[in-house]
């Protein structure tokens, strides 16, 4: 996926999670739209460098989303809640599926994708990876109550018949494996390990982070 229109700012404070104040260069100081509503505390940093998305509606609040971070010693880290699903969808329609379908109502949950393939029928619950602590992928990085019982929609679903896949979409580079953040977390660890002796395939998407794009570069699957 392709951002439009980027610009690079500096990074000085966040007054709740949906708003941060940025310094433009020859503009001076910005509030923008934070497209993630996680905490992100190990990266919005005050004086780091963050990636900013100009906006075509006019009518908005703020005129720019904060798109990305730079961490020291990874590159850049996409933390746009919206990519993962859009990057994902890209990828999927280049894997040979014959239907393919987002935002699936099944049981009590809207599950990301659904998907056909011959015979077979696929569920998939898609979540994006910002946190790295030691060149390891964590999730979630704020507890999940919607992450656990997706979960445990897809560990049920498997004994349907359905083959269920979590896939966790790496929003940075040179990280290849994503785990269970247990200490912010517990139940969606127990979740995961939960899933995975059902049957559910649980996939890491590591990915190509730009400041104007990112997509997946490969799938690896968790043996």
């Amino acid at each position: 996926m392709k951002y439009r229109k980027v610009i690079d700012a500096k990074f000085i404070n966040r007054p709740n999670r949906f708003i941060a104040e940025v310094e433009i260069p020859e503009r001076g100081r910005e509030i923008v739209h934070v497209k993630n509503t996680g905490r992100c505390k190990e990266l919005l940093i005050p004086g780091v460098d963050v990636i900013l998305e100009e906006s075509d509606n006019l009518n908005r609040k703020t005129k720019y989303d904060l798109t990305a971070v730079r961490k020291e010693g990874m590159g850049w880290i996409n933390i746009d809640s919206q990519a993962p699903n859009k990057v994902v969808y890209e990828w999927l329609k280049k894997q040979g599926y014959s239907y393919i379908k987002p935002e699936y109502k099944y049981g009590n949950s809207r599950i990301d994708f659904y998907m056909e393939k011959e015979n077979s029928k696929y569920l998939m619950e898609v979540k994006g990876c910002t946190l790295e602590i030691d060149r390891i992928g964590y999730f979630p990085d704020a507890p999940t109550e919607r992450g656990v019982k997706h979960l445990r929609e897809l560990t049920l679903a498997t004994k349907k018949g359905y083959k269920c896949i979590i896939a966790f979409v790496i929003q940075m580079e040179g990280i290849t494996e994503v785990r269970p953040n247990i200490s912010t977390h517990p139940e969606f660890g127990i979740a995961l390990k939960e899933a995975k002796d059902a049957g559910v395939e649980i996939w890491y998407m590591p990915c190509r982070v730009m400041p104007d794009e990112l997509f997946i570069e490969r799938q690896l699957t968790c043996r």
